[in-house]
């Protein structure tokens, strides 16, 4: 059983979160070298990713709870 409602959106947020962390990460262990502005980029990019994710389950989740409450009213 879940504990809660799966959010895709937030994973998204999340993943694109600690993508910027393991950039900075990197450039703080010397592995690479990144340029101050690279997190806007990612965290702006995956703010809307995640906005578009967060859109697209609610239509779909709202579509098959019309769906299935029109096919219980039917029986």
């Amino acid at each position: 059983m879940l504990r809660h409602e799966f959010q895709p959106g937030k994973l998204v947020t999340g993943l694109f979160l600690a993508a910027t962390a393991a950039v900075y990460a990197g450039d703080a262990g010397g592995l690479w070298d990144a340029p101050w502005f690279a997190a806007v980029p990612l965290v702006v990019g995956g703010l809307c990713l995640a906005g578009v994710t967060a859109a697209l389950t609610r239509g779909i989740r709202r579509r098959a709870g019309a769906r299935a409450g029109a096919e219980g009213g039917q029986r």
